[in-house]
């Protein structure tokens, strides 16, 4: 390996290091205001929602509402077994199980 890709990388581990490190030596030493720790419990749902629908909605690329559509249907089924169980084991058994048999019986 050429010694400049080894400095990039070092370099770069080193810039993603501080730049993390100083937001939680900042947080550690001023405290969260009460506002902010709300608006980040919120990051987490944002994000998976973000990965999640346009999977859902855009199996080929294109929106698909259709009965054909088994990752939208395996989606509602196992949103509505989360929601009803709040259990992660259920929700993917559920999602999961369903997605299956879809793609069996297609």
């Amino acid at each position: 390996m050429r010694s400049e890709i080894f400095y990039i990388i070092i370099a770069m581990a080193a810039v993603t290091f501080i730049t993390r490190f100083s937001c939680i030596a900042i947080v550690n030493q001023k405290g969260l205001s009460s506002s902010l720790a709300r608006w980040l419990k919120h990051i987490p749902t944002a994000i998976l929602t973000a990965l999640i629908v346009p999977a859902l909605l855009l199996p080929q690329g294109k929106m698909d509402f259709s009965l054909q559509n088994h990752y939208l249907i395996a989606g509602i089924a196992a949103a509505a077994a989360a929601y009803k169980s709040k259990n992660i084991m259920i929700t993917l058994t559920i999602g999961m199980g369903i997605m299956i048999a879809l793609r069996l019986l297609n």
